[in-house]
């Protein structure tokens, strides 16, 4: 067996190097960045979005929201009595602090002329913006710098008292509400929420659908689904994998299981197969299938890659439900599985022969046996990906390549389901 470099609740297996799974570094400090630098969160899942400047998702039209981990926070603050609270909300959230060139001091992170250049240069790259300032000020300020809804970041304001914490933007998608409660926490002052569901005491679904490590392709849907929870109704959820059903077992009142989606109100379906949805119906991913992969050295990393979407188009599975890559060891340096894994932003697991060997396929192989030492590879390296979870689509081919897909078993001993945090 290789090196393990798993993470908790994921396949204890060699996995590729950051660099080659699409993962990508930080982007370099600008001019005005100073050698006093904020500590930043390390990941906290696997599925986060990358950092910035990351390639768009290959997999296709799906999103998982803004509050990426890998990003900084940072604040912000105008005045004299507003640096000093910014610089104790910086310290407790381990976040950046940006200050006006006249009040530096030796925690400041960067220093500005302009607030609004400040929030302009940054304001994708970061995850949070907290803003010690007035709401009107920071609205016209930010205005211009808004995007789509499931990639703004947080913005945050507050006055220099710090009695109220304003959630200003992005509130669920981008984590604004929980980074106003936390800031609350620091200057003992009350969280200012607006956002509907929470109103009325029910959970944010993107919130709970990202924690969860859920992709989702039709956010249109999902203000119907919101605001029929907003106004005291139920809204039904298709879940036949249970990602999602366990977590809104909390709001019986709420939510109602489902066997398929009603085309006449909104609802909610969290599925790794393909078909057709209505329109109101809000559409999920779950992490759910492990794809396995064998080929000749020196294949062409478009043969691969055509195969493998091939594999998931003839039998209706959702490209973004793909959570695993895998196959043999002595493969684990091929540049197209290595291309395949970058692109599609995916951990590329290896096995032995012996471990492969020890999988049961509906297909073995004595060419594939004498030449690896075990009767198969895609299909045993998907299956032993998905903790031996039953063939989705078996083996393929294509003149230098094979694929097979597998569910994986998230109730198996030693596996854990992405959790919300929390």
């Amino acid at each position: 067996m290789k090196d393990e470099t798993g993470q908790p609740g994921e396949p204890r297996r060699r996995q590729l190097p950051p660099e080659e799974t699409g993962r990508t570094p930080e982007t370099a400090p600008d001019a005005t960045t100073r050698k006093a630098r904020a500590a930043r969160p390390g990941p906290q899942a696997p599925e986060a979005t990358p950092g910035p400047a990351a390639p768009p998702d290959e997999l296709g039209p799906t999103e998982r929201g803004s509050a990426s981990p890998t990003k900084p926070l940072a604040v912000y603050a105008l005045t004299a009595p507003g640096a000093r609270l910014a610089e104790k909300i910086a310290l407790a959230l381990e976040a950046e602090l940006h200050l006006p060139r006249r009040l530096d001091r030796p925690t400041a992170t960067a220093l500005f002329d302009k607030l609004g250049e400040a929030l302009a240069e940054g304001f994708g790259r970061r995850r949070g913006h907290v803003v010690v300032a007035a709401a009107g000020l920071v609205v016209r300020l930010v205005a211009p710098l808004l995007g789509r809804k499931s990639a703004d970041p947080a913005v945050v304001c507050l006055g220099q008292d710090g009695r109220f914490v304003v959630s200003l933007l992005s509130g669920h998608l981008g984590g604004a509400n929980e980074l106003a409660r936390d800031v609350a926490a620091v200057t003992g002052g009350q969280p200012v929420i607006s956002t509907a569901t929470d109103l009325a005491g029910a959970p944010a679904l993107e919130t709970v659908a990202r924690d969860l490590g859920l992709a989702w392709e039709n956010l249109d849907a999902l203000p119907a689904v919101s605001r029929t929870l907003a106004e005291g109704g139920r809204v039904p959820v298709v879940d036949p994998g249970g990602f999602l059903l366990p977590t809104l077992a909390a709001w019986p009142e709420a939510f109602e299981p489902a066997d398929a989606p009603p085309a006449d109100r909104p609802a909610v379906l969290a599925d790794w197969r393909l078909g057709p949805v209505p329109p109101t119906t809000w559409t999920l991913r779950p992490p759910a299938l492990a794809l396995g992969l064998g080929c000749h050295r020196g294949v062409d990393p478009a043969e691969v890659e055509a195969l493998a979407r091939e594999l998931l188009r003839s039998r209706a599975l959702a490209p973004a439900s793909v959570r695993f890559l895998a196959t043999v060891d002595r493969r684990a340096d091929e540049p197209a599985l290595r291309a395949l894994a970058r692109r599609w932003r995916r951990p590329l697991l290896t096995f032995t022969a012996q471990e492969l060997s020890e999988a049961e396929v509906p297909n073995p192989s004595d060419v594939v046996r004498r030449r690896i030492g075990a009767p198969s590879v895609c299909e045993a390296a998907a299956r032993l990906a998905a903790r031996l979870g039953p063939l989705a689509a078996p083996k393929i081919k294509s003149p230098r390549a094979t694929c097979a897909a597998a569910l994986i078993d998230w109730t198996s001993s030693g596996w854990a389901r992405p959790a919300p945090k929390g």
